[in-house]
Parts: structure tokens; sequence; C-alpha cells
């Protein structure tokens, strides 16, 4: 490195500090050209929290969310391999992954992309995927660091976070990932305390490389750079995906002068090292393997099926078997389009994705009858010919190369109605006008570029934009306008209104009347770029689920939403399963759940409040989404199931929360000091006639002795187990100094909570019926 250095220009240098364009791009997030004078390889950049993001297929792994339901490190690393092979195969470098937010606020539009509400939690798994992709020799970055935990005014939010609370909560996941060795972290967009995360020299200098000794590079987020000399000098070493701030700039400031030579080599030293690190500068570079699909599809049912969360099961309406097996509706548009992942930064190609409703007929074998409904309409039926005077046949147009096509037509309403109307299209979008308003316009920023995974693209790949108004009665224009470019375009025009949403939900009911179980999927299609205005389900999907039930009471919703969802028609279905964005495997996974071939393992990772003003930023806007740019994360300590417990507030499902096809009981509970902490002992036993997995759960209380704010109770330590009828393990989990420690803000430190200190051991955060006292004695 130190040869390296001696033989770059400053230009040279500051090239390898900011991203630029790709002469032979791959479709990846960005580039980094090398120096090849020297022998110093182009870097090419991938998204990828949920498979690698790249122009061809790749494995469409489950969410992060749905992982880190399994509660189980192991298979966090499993899942990092998956994606450390193919980001390598696919001609990658560098993977932006894993994210290591914590979900603060069911409202985010990224939960999906990132584990949990906890902090001790995410840490294990955040290690366990990091690794997991650099076993493989893909450079893993984590990110956002740090406190980028919405997307609302995400470029400009000034987080304003105490010391104490910092410590113990967000950045627990980013120090973990330290530890386990990734060699790239990404800054924020967002201000913490006053200064941008990409020029905050208390977080990127003082606390990522000298408290933890991070010896990787530090990247910004993609246009997330607001400076040159105070962002290189707070410990910025790669601008992407350009060079504005990095690039000219930074050669001026050094001439002149204001930014040291030796501040270049710096940054440039950290990126050349952790290359060479991976064998990037090596005479032989190592080979690059090839693709193992039928592998990744493996992991990836693995995944979604050991994450699949059971919520809710009254009078055994799940597993599937006999009657209940052999006449069954599947009702709702992700029923036949399968939801496989979210938009914006997770979104991946997948090789395959197979629908829910074949996974459920082929499951149920011949002799069986499955029906379906739609339920709702996603992507609109076409426009009648003759609606329009004069007529035009808008359900399917190709435009050629260098033409263009027009048409501009009226039609009348006998009453006022809503209607949504959509363009689905090929190439440049086509335009809209009705009355003269542009119906779809571009938007700005990251709200057009992420336009979500489900309701962003047709299932036959056409781009889609939709509108929902109100269109009173009378007469009204529409005129479209759509180019054919260099390649030529396909593009339609279609819209639901109030009748063809009556006659969908007919259909529904009908169809759920003349079977004997029903499973109806519900989506909600959370994204980059933009938070959830409501943790209801969208569109008139609430009504559908009313209607379903009224008449089949045995009715099976199957969840694919990114985060928590409020359910105010829970108590009319039989079982509810939360699948979450479930991956290109997610048909057959979700099959495996419903029919009882396995056992839904998964439990909750975050809270599900039981009204979205009743969660820890819910009822203050200087928590969520802050006031006047501003944002105090004013709940301390008091993250996800620690609010709720110190605030006594009952939620709809509590952390930890999953239910079993099989029953559980814990006994024998004994805690005793141990070196470093704790040493806590207990036995599961299945109690029921099913093998079943299950997740064992410890929690710790405060200490006395310690006068700082601490949780009511804090996760300490899980353990997943799988057990056949009657068996029982004893389970031993040993709780570190961490989990009995708390960061101390006079001493910039950790420290033990010594004393008497309760133990809890159970099922869920809220279900613990195990407790026992030990003395934690101090060093």
């Amino acid at each position: 490195i130190d040869a390296l250095l001696e033989r770059l220009t400053l230009d040279e240098k500051t090239a390898l500090l900011h991203g630029g364009p790709d002469p032979a791009p791959l479709g990846q997030a960005g580039y980094l050209p090398g120096v090849p004078r020297l022998g110093i390889p182009a870097l090419r950049i991938a998204d990828g929290p949920a498979g690698v993001r790249v122009a061809k297929p790749a494995t469409a792994l489950p969410a992060p969310v749905l992982l880190a339901s399994a509660f189980d490190p192991a298979l966090a690393r499993e899942y990092g391999r998956v994606i450390g092979r193919e980001g390598r195969a696919l001609g990658q470098d560098v993977i932006l992954s894993p994210m290591a937010n914590l979900i603060r606020t069911p409202h985010a539009g990224r939960n999906v992309e990132t584990f949990a509400e906890d902090p001790r939690l995410t840490a294990d798994l955040v290690a366990e995927v990091v690794r997991g992709i650099q076993d493989e020799g893909l450079i893993a970055t984590v990110k956002h660091f740090a406190l980028n935990n919405q997307e609302h005014s995400r470029d400009t939010v000034d987080v304003v976070v105490a010391e104490q609370p910092l410590h113990e909560t967000e950045l627990r996941g980013f120090e973990a990932a330290v530890t386990a060795g990734a060699g790239a972290v990404m800054g924020a967009y967002n201000k913490v305390n006053g200064t941008y995360a990409c020029e905050n020299k208390p977080l990127l200098d003082e606390l990522l490389r000298g408290s933890w000794g991070f010896g990787g590079w530090v990247m910004s987020d993609w246009d997330a750079t607001h400076s040159t000399v105070a962002a290189i000098g707070a410990g910025l070493d790669m601008e992407m995906p350009g060079g504005t701030h990095f690039g000219g700039p930074l050669r001026q400031a050094v001439r002149a002068g204001t930014v040291r030579e030796e501040t270049v080599d710096l940054a440039a030293r950290r990126i050349l090292a952790t290359m060479d690190r991976f064998g990037l500068l090596a005479a032989h570079p190592p080979a690059r393997p090839a693709r193992d699909a039928a592998a990744g599809s493996r992991v990836a049912r693995k995944v979604a099926a050991a994450g699949a969360v059971l919520l809710r099961n009254e009078h055994a309406t799940l597993p599937l078997t006999g009657a209940a097996a052999r006449s069954i509706a599947v009702i709702g548009p992700t029923g036949q389009v399968p939801f496989v992942g979210g938009g914006g930064s997770a979104h991946v190609l997948p090789d395959r994705a197979p629908a829910p409703l074949d996974a459920i007929r082929g499951r149920a074998g011949n002799g069986s009858t499955v029906r379906y409904a739609l339920g709702e309409d996603l992507y609109g039926r076409p426009l009648p010919p003759q609606l329009l005077t004069p007529a035009a046949d808008l359900a399917d147009r190709h435009v050629e190369a260098g033409r263009n096509w027009s048409h501009q037509g009226e039609f009348t309403l006998a009453a006022d109605e809503e209607w949504t109307l959509l363009v689905h299209y090929t190439g440049k979008r086509p335009g809209v006008r009705l009355d003269g308003e542009e119906l779809f316009p571009v938007r700005p920023g990251a709200a057009e570029q992420f336009a979500g995974g489900l309701l962003g693209t047709a299932p036959d790949g056409l781009t889609v934009r939709r509108r929902t108004l109100t269109l009173a009665a009378g007469p009204h224009r529409l005129a479209v306008f759509a180019e054919g470019g260099a390649k030529g375009q396909r593009f339609r025009l279609r819209h639901t209104t109030n009748a063809t949403r009556a006659a969908d939900l007919a259909e529904a009911v009908k169809t759920a009347e003349q079977a004997h179980s029903v499973v109806l999927f519900a989506y909600e299609d959370a994204t980059e770029g933009t938070d959830r205005n409501s943790l209801a389900l969208p569109g008139g999907q609430a009504r559908l689920i009313e209607a379903v039930t009224a008449v089949n009471p045995r009715t099976t919703v199957v969840l694919n939403t990114p985060s928590s969802t409020t359910m105010p028609w829970l108590s009319r279905t039989g079982a509810v399963l939360q699948m979450y964005y479930p991956g290109q495997e997610g048909a057959a996974a979700t099959a495996d759940v419903l029919f009882g071939d396995v056992d839904p393992g998964g439990r909750l990772t975050q809270t599900f409040p039981a009204d979205e003003r009743a969660t820890p930023v819910g009822a203050d806007p200087l928590r969520y989404p802050g006031v006047g740019g501003r944002q105090e994360y004013g709940e301390g300590v008091h993250v996800g199931h620690r609010w709720y417990d110190a605030q006594r507030v009952a939620p709809l499902f509590p952390f930890g929360h999953g239910l079993s096809y099989t029953t559980w009981e814990y006994e024998d509970l004994g805690v005793r000091p141990a070196r470093d902490g704790l040493r806590v002992e207990f036995t599961v036993r299945n109690t029921g006639r099913r093998k079943g997995t299950e997740v064992a759960q410890v929690y710790v209380g405060p200490s006395a002795e310690l006068k700082l704010d601490q949780p009511v109770r804090a996760l300490a330590g899980y353990r997943r187990l799988t057990l056949e009828p009657g068996e029982s393990q004893r389970v031993v989990l040993d709780v570190d100094a961490r989990a009995l420690s708390s960061w101390d803000p006079e001493a910039h430190a950790w420290v033990l909570g010594p004393g008497r200190r309760e133990v809890f051991a159970g099922r869920s955060s809220r279900e613990l019926h195990l407790k026992a006292k030990a003395v934690v004695n101090s060093r």
C-alpha cells in the first residue's frame, strides 16, 4: 500500500475517493474507477439487503425482517453467504448490506430491509450477515450510519439524541458489524446532533475509528455528501455516486492548502488496504465463482419458512388438514401475483417466483378443489373502447421507434364516482391529461425512483403508475401522448371504479362461501423514499377481509406487509400468518406452513401496536416525524418493547410473539453468577402431539444500584429449539456483561449494573412464566 501511494498522482488518489460512470455497467448501484496504470482494479458496488440488485437474475431472498424473525444467527450467516457468493458471481466487489438501523417507528418505509426494534437481536444478526457475505469474498457495507430510522425528510432531518440512548440502542448493530470485520460503512443522509452524518467527526473519527477501531472505509450514501473540507476532515473516505465534492473541489482544496495531502492519502489507504485484505490487489485475484441458483433457492425457502410468524390461530384453523385442505378458496391479488420483495434498493430480479395459488394447488393435490378470486384489482381493467368520443383502444398500444402517438377524447359520467387510473408502459412515461391536469407527473427525488416492488411493476414487467381521484358527474376530457423513442414502446391505460370494486368484492364473497376454508392474501407495498401514511392495510382490503370472514370464519389472512399492521378485523379471522416480503420461494414456504409441513417458527422482532398512536413515537411529532426539521429521540433507552413495558401499554402483539402448532411448557429456572455475567438454565418441553419449533427468550431487569435510566426488561438472550412431541431440552444461556450494563454518559463508557437482578424466561416479552433473581458482582 505504501508503494502504491508513493506512485499515485493527486488526480489518481482522488479518483479512488469518488464514484464515476461505469464503461460496462452491470446494472449495479455504483462504480469506482481503479488506476489501471498501477494495477488497481475498479470496484463495482451493488445494492443487496435481500439479494444482489443488478440487471441479471439473482436469488431474491426473503426480506431481512423475515430472516430476523427466525431468531437464528446461524441462519443469518447462511443468508449472508448466498449474497456473498452471488455478488461475486455477478461481477460485484462490494455489497451495500446489511442495514443495521433499528425499527424505531412502524411507519418507516424501510423497516422491511432491516431486522428488529431490539438492539441485542439486531447486533447478533447483523454480525452474522456480515460474516456470511465476507466468507465468500464480497465486501460488506453496513448502513446507514447512523440514526436513519425514517424516510420522511431523510435528507435533511436533524436527529437529536442523548449519549446514553445512542450507545445503548442504535449503535449496537453497527458496533457488532465492525467487530465482525465489515469492510465498509455507509454514512447516512440525516444530521446527527446538528451535523450531517457524512461529515460528523464525533461519529466517523472519534467513535467508529477511535473507540471501535474500524479499519475499513466510509462511503457516503448516494448524494449524501455536503462538503469537501469538512467531510474528508471528519473521516469520510468515498463520495458516491460521483465526484461533486471529492473530485475537482478536493484537488483544489489540496492545492490551496485547506486539505492536507496526507488526509487524502489516509482515505485512499483505507480503501486500498480493504481491497488488499480481500485479495483484490493481488497479481492473481480470487476467481469469481459460478452462481449456484439451486442452493440460493433452497436457502430462500428455508429462511421464509423459518421466519413465518403465526399471530393468531383460533379453533385449529391451521394447519390445513382433512376437509379444510380439500376445499380451499384463495383470495387476494398477491395470491396470484407473488409479492417477492420491496422496491428501491431492496428490489431483486428473481430467477423464478411461483404464485402462492399454484403452490397451494400443488400441495392440496388431486381430489381437492382450490378456487380463486381476485378480491382487489391492483392493475386495472381496460377502458371500454367506446368510452371516449372519438373512440380509441387504449388496452395495449405499440408505438414504433421514432414515432409519436396521441389521442384526445371526451367521456361523460352519470354520477360522481371514484376512479383509479393506471398507466402501464415500457419506455418514456406517456403523458395522460384529465381535464387539463397531468395525472402522472415525474415526482422529485426518491419518490419517483422508488415506486414499490409490487405496485410499481405489472405482472408482465411493464412499469406502472396510478392515481386515484373523485370524478364529478358530467363530461371529462382525456388526452394521451406517447413517444416511441429509440426502441419503440408498449403502453396501456387502465382503470378501476366503484362498480369494478363492488364486482370484485362480490366474487370474493361468493368464492369464500363455496369453500370449506379460505386463505386470503393481504399486502402493503412499502418502499425506500416514502414512509407509510397509516398502519392499516391499504385500499379496500379491510372491507374485503370483513366481507369474507362474515361468510366464512375459517379464514386465514396471510400478510405480505413490511412492518406492524393494525387489525380492526382480527377477531373475525380464524388465523393470521405474518410472512412479510418472503422472496422468490415465498409461495412454497407459505404453503409449507399453511399445510403444517413445517411449524411456524418465527417470532415478532417488532411490537405490533393496538393503535398506531400508542407507539414509542406515535403521540409526539417531535419524536416522529420531527418538527421544523428537528427530531428528538425522547424515548431514550426505551425503544420498541421496552417502551410498552415502561408505559404499561398493551400491544396488539408483543415483541417475541409467535404461535406454534404444538404446545410448550417452561420449568425449573436457575440463575447463578458466572465469570462475565450470569448463567441461566431452564427446561423447555414440547407438550403437544406435533414436532415443533420454539424460540425461548431470556430478559433481565434493571439494577437498583445503577443510577441510570434502564429498561423494565431487556432482551438478554434467546435460543431456537426444535423438539419432537414429549421431548424436552435443558437450555443453558450465558448472559454477558454487555447485557447487564448501561452506558454512563459521564464516564463515556459501559458500566456494569451490579446487585440483585431479576431474570425472566418465556415465549415473548409479555409471556414470561419463569422468574428468578441472582446477584451480579461488580468487578
